[in-house]
This record gives C-alpha cells, sequence and structure tokens, in this order.
C-alpha cells in the first residue's frame, strides 16, 4: 500500500485536480425531494421559469459533490484528521442536471498547530467547475492533517 500524503505532501500554491462527476436529473430531483425542497429543485417547468433557467441542484448538492470529489482525489490517500470548519461557501453558477462535472483543490495556506504539534492546518480553496471550466461553487476552508514526523 502507498503511503498516505501527509501536512508536508501540501505545500502553499499546489493544485489538486479532481476527477468528474456527472449529475442527472433523478439524482437532482431525489436530492430535492429528501434536503431541499423548493419547487425550481424539483420541477423542469417551474425551474426554467425561475431565475436559475432550468433544472438545477441545491446549492447543497453542489457542495456534497465538490466534497466527494476532494475525497475521490486525495483526502481518502492522506493523513486527514477533520476539519473545523468552512469559512466561505459561494454558490457562483447554478449546476445544471445533465452537466459533468470536476473540480480542484488550492492549497492556500498552512502551518503546523502550536498546541498540537502531530497536527497541521492547511487552508484551502475547493472549486467545482463545469465541464467548460465554468466555476459553479466554491469553498474556502480548513483541513487538519498530521505531520509526517512531528
Amino acid at each position: 500500500m502507498q503511503d498516505l500524503l501527509h501536512y508536508e505532501d501540501f505545500p502553499e500554491g499546489l493544485v489538486i485536480p479532481f476527477g468528474s462527476y456527472h449529475l442527472t436529473r433523478e439524482e437532482v430531483i431525489a436530492y430535492a425531494a429528501e434536503w431541499d425542497p423548493q419547487p425550481f429543485h424539483l420541477d423542469e417547468d417551474v425551474a426554467r421559469r425561475s431565475v436559475l433557467g432550468g433544472l438545477a441542484a441545491s446549492g447543497w448538492q453542489s457542495s456534497a459533490i465538490l466534497v466527494r470529489l476532494a475525497i475521490d482525489a486525495f483526502v481518502n490517500r492522506s493523513a486527514a484528521m477533520a476539519s473545523n470548519s468552512m469559512e466561505e461557501v459561494k454558490w457562483l453558477k447554478p449546476v445544471y442536471a445533465g452537466e459533468t462535472l470536476t473540480g480542484r483543490a488550492t492549497v492556500l495556506g498552512r502551518r503546523v498547530s502550536a498546541k498540537r504539534p502531530e497536527m497541521g492546518i492547511l487552508r484551502m480553496r475547493f472549486e467545482l467547475l463545469s465541464g467548460a471550466g465554468e466555476l459553479k461553487t466554491e469553498i474556502i476552508g480548513i483541513q487538519f492533517m498530521r505531520v509526517r514526523n512531528p
């Protein structure tokens, strides 16, 4: 088994590309029915007449997709310890049913915890993009990562 990625493997400025995810109409409606049952997430006709202009995912669903892409890309291959916050979440453009999405993470800053030297603190930007590269969702948050040699 390959060694896990640790704090030392995440220099400031590192960009981590993610895989892709195709969002179906059925997924948008099922998620909305369970967690965000607003008419413009459930009904295509209502959605077309709304500010969204078409059937679009809840912002929370787009955030969940972004988190899943991050987990698949690097989190589950790392010595991630937890996260304690999201400083900012922006839903910049609708994420439409039928879109294929991708993403990336960028390390914005890093430091070792003064109280817990075995823990590195990464400030990261996570971005969800359309297939054409249009930025849809942006999350800035903190990721705790185990230090390899505290």
